[in-house]
């Protein structure tokens, strides 16, 4: 609680401010606008409601990350109206301002959700810690519900490496879209790095200081699916909120969306067109500002013809397409990526590194890659684990660290190898797609005993 004979102490910045929208609710002219004076300079947005009647209008056409308003209003006490508007959808946090704080009032706030009190008469640095410590509060709670969830699914913030044609390709075209508002699909096979191109454009957008949430449809219950995601009114008409309120003002990306339950993409529907959620169990939609992305290994084409995915789903998300290329179509990059994961799981590890030498460096590239980057990933893991390389990758070249990496002559052998591995080893055909002649690919081979 905070009163006027605990003075606090100056704040230079109120950095939760800035990103919040607040409502001002005080049957006084002047208390209002000596409250929106202070806020409105900090805060994202601050709105005024004269009367209990006009709050709950204001509250059906938007959400607030925050309420001040005065107990003592004409009508309808300030603490009855927060519970009303509990057991219809009101989840923002509320700082009371009261010129009476006994204990039965405190004990009703408590039970109604209330924040902090506010004493009458105060002054304006005592309402702003008020603000910025229930705000801090609310931010803390969003960013330990995502760390929780980060850690229990061990997503990964890995780069998104590699200078191959393919994903310079990718990376341009990520350039292009990341501003706008528009749904991204992105497609590939498994292991690609659908998600980590994903954080990427989300890197490059304005929501960039904002949350990126990754849900996975398939691991989520398809009985559970619809809480995760919206959220659900628990007992006691508490939310818990889902993960679309928890990415408020950033990114959701939604993984594996083709697994995701026909019930359950009719509400995401509503959502995409409507910017709004409702959770379950709650009688109030709340509006959204979120920046939707999509990923799916499966033709959705063919999941719409088999009746397994909405067609208006469909055509809403697939507003803008971007395929990851397979590890094989970027094979320029497998060295670099083997260097980042040896260096990375040793560390992690706390085990030695394994030398990369030419020979090793060698197989890696000409290998094709079904299961794509997570495969090498999975096999430095596997390799720096146990000491040593599988057999199929094992070398015993003499060349090894930057030395086998950066040598032109290995550089050149590796990519002539690679494809010669794609022209079936016919010569002639690989001579062409390099650009140069058939005696420079036999002279090479001869040199390289090949």
């Amino acid at each position: 609680m905070t009163s006027p004979a605990t003075p606090i102490a100056a704040v230079e910045e109120y950095r939760s401010l800035s990103a919040a929208s607040i409502l001002v609710i005080d049957d006084e002219p002047g208390m209002r606008n000596f409250l929106t004076k202070i806020l409105q300079p900090r805060a994202r947005r601050v709105e005024q409601a004269a009367s209990a009647q006009e709050a709950t209008r204001r509250l059906d056409e938007a959400h607030f990350d925050l309420v001040i308003l005065d107990n003592l209003m004409p009508g309808e006490r300030g603490l009855d109206w927060v519970a009303n508007q509990r057991k219809r959808g009101f989840y923002a946090d509320t700082i009371l301002i009261t010129a009476y704080a006994d204990l039965e009032t405190a004990i009703t706030a408590l039970r109604a959700g209330v924040s902090d009190f506010v004493l009458k008469p105060f002054r304006a640095n005592q309402i702003l810690g008020a603000v910025e410590r229930a705000l801090d509060r609310k931010n803390l709670r969003r960013d330990n519900a995502l760390l929780r969830r980060e850690l229990s699914a061990d997503i990964g913030r890995g780069q998104l490496l590699g200078a191959s044609g393919a994903l310079q390709a990718v990376r341009d075209v990520m350039k292009r879209v990341a501003p706008l508002p528009t749904p991204v699909l992105f497609t590939g096979a498994s292991g690609t790095g659908k998600e980590l191109a994903a954080r990427h454009l989300h890197d490059l957008s304005d929501r960039a200081e904002a949350p990126f949430v990754a849900v996975n449809c398939a691991a989520i219950a398809p009985d559970h699916i619809a809480a995760e995601l919206f959220g659900v009114v628990e007992q006691g008409d508490r939310l818990k909120p889902g993960l679309l309120l928890l990415a408020d003002r950033g990114t959701l990306f939604l993984d594996e969306v083709a697994q995701m339950p026909l019930q359950v993409q009719a509400a995401l529907l509503r959502v995409l067109e409507d910017r709004r959620v409702r959770p379950v169990g709650a009688q109030r939609e709340m509006p959204l500002d979120l920046r939707f992305l999509f990923a799916t290994n499966a033709d959705l084409q063919h999941a719409v013809s088999a009746g397994a995915f909405r067609a208006d789903l469909y055509h809403r998300i697939n507003g803008f397409t971007i395929d990851m290329p397979p590890l094989k179509d970027r094979a320029d990059d497998i060295v670099e990526l083997a260097s980042m994961f040896m260096r990375q799981f040793s560390e992690a590890l706390g085990m030695p590194v394994l030398d990369l030498d030419e020979e090793t460096l060698l197989k890696l590239r000409r290998y094709h890659w079904p299961g794509n980057v997570r495969e090498l990933k999975n096999l430095i893991e596997r390799s720096v684990i146990l000491g040593e390389f599988p057999e199929e990758f094992a070398g015993s070249g003499a060349v090894t660290g930057v030395q086998a990496i950066e040598n032109l002559e290995l550089v050149t052998q590796r990519h002539i190898m690679h494809v010669l591995d794609a022209c079936d080893g016919n010569r002639a055909e690989a001579a062409r797609r390099l650009g140069v002649s058939r005696k420079t690919i036999d002279r090479k081979m001869a040199l390289w005993d090949a």
